[in-house]
Parts: structure tokens; sequence; C-alpha cells
């Protein structure tokens, strides 16, 4: 049975899901970032996944990336699988503006987050949710 690893949870916000996928809005204002967790139990790696999955989750790789470019205009989207804290398969979308907090390197032990106030982090989804087609609510 699937369950979302404690950290992410920790970590994020519930945007919705997507029909493979958990959306997740990373909880720091400096980077417009997703997370997308396949719901899946036991999943570490794309490769994990059934052929006919990992096709969807680059369908939907594709549509956050999409969303975050609507939404935030930016110079590059970082998309990554790293895995090496947080075991369970995610996948990180991330909107990069050339001079951001952490450019040119990764966001990964950039600073300290900056958790979005509310009226900006309700925003923010309302604004992701509308160029995500197919989103369900959080539950």
């Amino acid at each position: 049975m699937f369950s979302l690893d404690p950290r992410l949870a920790a970590d994020t916000v519930a945007l919705g899901s997507l029909s493979l996928s958990r959306v997740l809005l990373m909880n720091d204002s400096r980077f417009p970032w997703l997370i997308l967790v396949p719901e899946r139990a036991g999943m570490r790696e794309i490769i994990d996944l059934p052929e006919g999955d990992q096709a969807v989750l680059m369908t939907e790789i594709a549509a956050a990336s999409r969303a975050l470019q609507s939404i935030a205009a930016p110079d590059k989207i970082n998309v990554g699988a790293l895995g090496n804290i947080v075991g369970q398969l995610h996948v990180h979308v991330v909107a990069r503006r050339t001079g951001d907090a952490a450019w040119p390197g990764p966001v990964w032990g950039a600073g300290t987050a900056v958790p979005y106030e509310a009226a900006a982090r309700e925003h923010t989804m309302a604004a992701l949710a509308a160029a995500l087609p197919g989103l369900r609510p959080a539950e």
C-alpha cells in the first residue's frame, strides 16, 4: 500500500494527484518547485515502475514543467530523481532563474528554505492547479 515518505510530507504542501503521481509543492518560496511521487508502493527508481507507468511519469513530468513555465516564466526547468536522502521514488521539477538563490548550482543545500506565506502559497497553488490538466484535488 502506498504511503508518502514523512520527510516529503514535512517539506511540502499537497497540491493534488494526476493519474499516476501525487503532486507536491515544495514549501520553499525561493523556487517554484514541484515534486511528483508515483503512488505505487515500494518504488525507489524510475526503472522499478512498469513500462506503462514509466511513460505516464514522463508525461506528468512534461505537464509539471509546462505548468511551471506558464506561472513562473523561468530561464530553465531542472528535473531530477536523486533519492539519496529520501529513498521513495520522487521527481523534482524546479523552475530556475538566472541569479536565483542557488544559481547556477543545484537547489539542494542552497541556504535555508523560505516557507511560503499563506496568501502566496494559496495563489501559487491555484495557478499551478489551473495549469495542470487532469489534476485532482488533494485528499
